[in-house]
């Protein structure tokens, strides 16, 4: 059975105010620009890439945005837990919890795009387990099952 966490879900300008001050308790600089990338993601329905993300901030700041800078600001977002990659489809979900460190088992639809998570303790473990026990140090578990949401599927 999958693990429930006790952590709050943020939407609209509080997810914008606690990954600011997220990423500010992280050491890191909140600027204009990485709250424009974190904007456009959180606003994204989907997951979304970087060349996604570069042209909504491009369309909202009225210049061309690179994505490579965006694709740093990603990264940034990963590791200090703002956003998700999503490895098979090389794209990003803001995580709507920033500061609450868990390993997600994300849900994507092949027809829609759509992706979902849930915390699944047990499972990730597991795997952070047999990595350990193979000769890993740092284990990160990355799960994603791919297959049909509720909506395309009936």
């Amino acid at each position: 059975m999958a693990t429930r966490h006790n952590h709050s879900e943020h939407s609209g300008d509080q997810l914008v105010d606690e990954a600011g001050k997220v990423l500010s308790d992280a050491g890191e600089q909140w600027t204009a620009m990485r709250e424009d990338v974190f904007r456009a993601l959180a606003d994204q329905q989907r997951p979304a890439s970087a060349y996604d993300i570069a042209e909504e901030v491009g369309n909202r700041r009225g210049k061309r945005v690179a994505a490579n800078s965006v694709y740093r600001i990603l990264d940034l977002f990963v590791r200090t837990n703002l956003a998700n990659r999503i490895e098979s489809a090389n794209a990003y979900l803001a995580n709507t919890h920033p500061g609450c460190r868990h390993d997600c088992v994300f849900m994507i639809c092949d027809d829609c795009g759509q992706a979902d998570h849930f915390d699944d303790d047990k499972l990730t473990n597991a795997l952070r387990e047999a990595g350990r026990a193979h000769g890993y140090a740092n284990v990160s578990p990355v799960v994603e099952l791919r297959g049909l949401c509720s909506d395309c599927a009936g």
